[in-house]
């Protein structure tokens, strides 16, 4: 064998080793920091009132439509959950329909499932997220621990699992769905069943249409129509007022639209504005605009090669234009940071070392950003994770409706900055976004002159 093939080879089998020892290590790193968020995790549960850390709001709102839906359908979209009058159903009646299953346990049964399926979903789409972007199985198991432990103790997480809301299982149906090859004849359906319990992931179907994946959107999109016939067949008034009387568009069903946990550019320039009604208008263009970008960066990246990232792309620019993206939907930032990381490491192997940095640099502001931080207000009855930066800013209590006294509308100074503060991350992953898309976009013109 020649001297320069053998040295070639003792190279491979050294780069091989390394990559090997590399995987170990964050296998290890990754079970470590997993393990210390999880005995943090149960620690805070058992040393605080369920209330505080598991309340369950959101899962109270969509049983108490469940039930509606069960005996009262005409009136599903006229209840107020009592405790709060202004809060409301703001679901479809084909997810009215799935959440009646959970009337069959009791509450606090129901939440520990809840729970532990949030979990279960959380940790999923981060492994899907790493499977995607090329990680050997050690080293995916690794990053996937360390990762899904550091994003536990984040105040979208903690939202989302504290509310009992369905963000997660969402955000891993979409996820597990749309990562499916091509060839798969039933991909999309899953993302038009999400669709139908939350309209936002309908924007992946536009996703779908532009990157000439046409048999995946039509069967996200027959899916989506499927659950909408449900709706009207098993609860037709409802569906006549979701759906005909244009139910779906009011915004304000959800509570006051300038309230500081949404966290989408309708919220902030509510809050700017000053006015609910106001604010319409100029958020119409605004997201027009910033939808136009977001897509067209997203179908870049597809283009070029980086699926995962359009697919990001492509969620990032949901919650930017979606008119509500409370604080629990920027869960989206897990399989996101996966990505980043992803691209730190890629800068690493090719040596460009001032973009490894810059990479890591980013993904650590983001959980820093993110973080749930301890409540400004906490004591022994609050809940230690309910925090966040956001939170920081002071906000109205279960605000409905337009009130010219809402504290949104008065912010000033280092209250703008918090108050707005995953929005404003948001926007500025969105610039990176951009950017990168638009110089692949350059370097692709320019190698085909």
């Amino acid at each position: 064998m020649p001297a320069d093939v053998g040295l070639a080879s003792r190279r491979s089998a050294d780069r091989q080793e390394t990559v090997q020892a590399g995987g170990r290590t964050l296998l290890i790193a990754g079970a470590v920091v997993a393990a210390v968020a999880a005995i943090l995790y149960l620690v805070a549960l058992a040393t605080h009132p369920m209330g505080a850390m598991l309340k369950g709001f959101d899962l109270q709102v969509y049983l108490g439509g469940a039930d509606q839906a069960v005996h009262h359908s005409h009136s599903l979209y006229t209840w107020y959950f009592k405790p709060h009058p202004g809060i409301q159903f703001t679901y479809t009646p084909f997810a009215a329909l799935v959440f009646a299953a959970g009337l069959a346990l009791p509450f606090t049964g129901l939440m520990a499932v809840v729970t532990i399926v949030s979990l279960f979903s959380l940790v999923a789409t981060i492994w899907i997220a790493f499977r995607q972007l090329g990680w050997e199985k050690t080293s995916r198991l690794g990053a996937t621990m360390l990762l899904s432990g550091l994003l536990l103790w984040t105040e979208p997480v903690q939202r989302a699992l504290f509310l009992g809301q369905v963000e997660l299982v969402l955000m891993a149906l979409v996820v597990w769905d749309l990562c499916q090859p091509d060839r798969r004849r039933w991909k999309g359906a899953a993302t038009g069943i999400a669709a139908g319990i939350k309209l936002v992931p309908l924007l992946f179907i536009v996703y779908l249409l532009l990157t000439r994946r046409f048999r995946q959107a039509a069967v996200a999109g027959a899916a989506f129509v499927v659950t909408v016939i449900i709706g009207f067949i098993a609860l037709p008034n409802a569906s006549v007022t979701w759906w005909l009387d244009g139910n779906f568009f009011q915004a304000g069903r959800t509570g006051f639209v300038g309230s500081e946990q949404n966290q989408s550019l309708r919220g902030i320039m509510t809050r700017l504005i000053g006015s609910v009604n106001g604010t319409v208008a100029p958020w119409l263009l605004v997201a027009i605009v910033v939808g136009l970008l977001g897509l067209a960066a997203a179908v870049v990246l597809d283009q070029r090669g980086y699926t995962f990232a359009g697919l990001m792309a492509a969620a990032l620019t949901a919650l930017l234009i979606s008119p509500i993206s409370w604080d629990h939907h920027w869960v989206w930032i897990a399989p996101g940071l996966a990505l980043i990381v992803d691209a730190a490491v890629r800068a690493g192997r090719a040596g460009q070392t001032g973009r490894r940095a810059a990479w890591y640099a980013l993904a650590a502001v983001v959980l820093l950003l993110f973080a749930a931080w301890p409540n400004r207000l906490w004591n022994a009855k609050a809940g230690l994770l309910q925090g966040g930066l956001i939170n920081y800013a002071p906000s109205a209590s279960f605000p409905s409706g337009d009130n010219p006294a809402y504290h949104e509308y008065h912010w000033h100074g280092l209250q703008l900055l918090l108050g707005n503060l995953e929005l404003l991350v948001g926007l500025g992953l969105f610039v990176v976004v951009v950017v990168v898309a638009f110089q692949l976009f350059r370097s692709a013109r320019l190698a085909s002159r």
